[in-house]
């Protein structure tokens, strides 16, 4: 993209751009003409083109998901009706100078790069050489395409390939071979470019570092989100090695074991076909493999225990680097706390306690307008009330001593009111009459 022999992308699909692209051809002739030289003759015209193409620039890249971008790019994506917008080389000054866009030149001056002396061509010996020839005027370099980078989503974009490593199998150890990560982020950097460009970026974050050994480029990670990498040291690169070889050892054995089962499989093949000697042959070459498995194990499992070590060693480094920070901070939090001071301070707050109950005790004894009453007063006063109180209680009949029986039976029941019935008969007539009008008892008929 943006370099000479590349064929730059087509016209932004319908979907991606506004409504008045189709619609209003009054609004796109305007948005589409070039910019007043000088943005005071009318503000608001100049702040509404400027608003309008600012907003679509970045929204075509991040629809796009491609970091790099150039004028010639943004030309043929914006193309409408066989017309290009006259304005845009305003527009992405405008976005440079507000930090949105970033010339690819620059950014990787402001790196340091010293990696890039590997001569990876495509990504830096040529961009070299275009500038060189114009600045010779060997062949002029057409405006239209000079690099630029989105500045936020290469960070983005640097963050999910950080994320991405930080989250495989390859974050067993901070050191990992450049083709190893090349591959693991393939999905996430459509080409070489873009992905030492995010390098660049992480670099530039002091996240990663970049080095060379023995023809061979390996980059070394930081530990944690938001850790610093160190610079890589002796040890990163012997256990990188060790890595390297117990990966090369896995491969050995398992290409031996294929062999050694052809070997197998050989054997049983002459004995069926009745071939003696061939097949004593395979057998003998299956042992020798065998053989050489077994020792490749042997050194396989002396590699993988080194390294068990180193790991372990590394924990053991982050829990005592945990410890010493731990143990730093408790001292300077307890800086000023010793015992004295903290057993004077607990005398203090029990003689304020002490006082605050005396206060308390001194308001509490305190008679308020005069209301204070002598304690014998309030006595006799109480002992005339109960006196009082007992003469002017109810005579009540006493409390009946006797023990009540047991109940009575129905027979002593109906005889009991017979005796009455017979009682009430003769009362009824030995009563005189006192009116003139004689009167006949009645008798009780229950």
């Amino acid at each position: 993209m943006c370099s000479p022999g590349e064929a730059p992308p087509g016209p932004a699909p319908a979907g991606d751009l506004p409504p008045e692209w189709e619609t209003d051809d009054e609004r796109m002739a305007f948005l589409f003409s070039a910019f007043k030289q000088s943005r005071e003759v009318n503000s608001t015209e100049w702040d509404s083109k400027m608003a309008f193409w600012v907003g679509l620039v970045l929204a075509r890249g991040r629809r796009r998901g491609a970091v790099r971008t150039c004028l010639r790019e943004l030309q043929n994506g914006f193309e409408r009706r066989g017309s290009v917008p006259l304005g845009l080389g305003t527009v992405l000054r405008e976005l440079l100078r507000r930090g949105k866009l970033q010339r690819e030149s620059d950014f990787m001056a402001s790196v340091d790069s010293s990696w890039i002396s590997w001569g990876v061509g495509v990504f830096i010996l040529k961009p070299l050489k275009w500038t060189l020839s114009s600045v010779l005027g060997d062949s002029k370099i057409p405006e239209e395409e000079e690099v630029l980078i989105y500045v936020e989503l290469l960070q983005e974009k640097a963050e999910e390939v950080y994320r991405l490593y930080q989250s495989s199998a390859l974050s067993s150890h901070p050191v990992v071979a450049l083709s190893e990560l090349r591959s693991l982020c393939a999905g996430l950097c459509p080409d070489e470019r873009t992905f030492y460009l995010l390098l660049l970026q992480l670099q530039k974050e002091k996240r990663v570092t970049i080095l060379e050994q023995n023809g061979e480029k390996i980059v070394k990670f930081a530990r944690g989100l938001h850790a610093k990498v160190s610079p890589m040291n002796d040890v990163d690169i012997g256990v990188y090695q060790l890595m390297q070889s117990e990966q090369l050892l896995s491969q050995k054995v398992e290409s031996l074991s294929q062999e050694a089962e052809k070997c197998k499989e050989d054997a049983r093949s002459a004995c069926r076909a009745g071939k003696k000697q061939l097949a004593l042959r395979c057998l003998k070459a299956k042992r020798r493999t065998e053989r050489r498995i077994e020792e490749l194990h042997s050194k396989l499992d002396a590699v993988q225990g080194i390294l068990d070590r180193i790991y372990a060693s590394q924990t053991d480094q982050m829990v005592f680097n945990a410890y010493q920070a731990g143990v730093g901070a408790l001292k300077l939090s307890m800086r000023d706390v010793t015992v004295e001071r903290a057993e004077n301070l607990v005398d203090q707050i029990q003689e304020l306690c002490d006082t605050q109950d005396e206060v308390a005790q001194t308001l509490a004894g305190v008679g308020i307008n005069g209301l204070e009453m002598d304690s014998e007063e309030l006595e006799q006063e109480l002992d005339s009330l109960l006196q009082d109180s007992s003469k002017d209680s109810l005579d009540l009949p006493p409390v009946p001593q006797k023990v009540l029986s047991a109940p009575i039976s129905d027979a002593e029941l109906e005889a009991e009111l017979e005796q009455l019935s017979v009682s009430a008969g003769d009362v009824a007539q030995k009563t005189p009459s006192a009116s003139s009008e004689p009167k006949t008892a009645v008798g009780l008929n229950l």
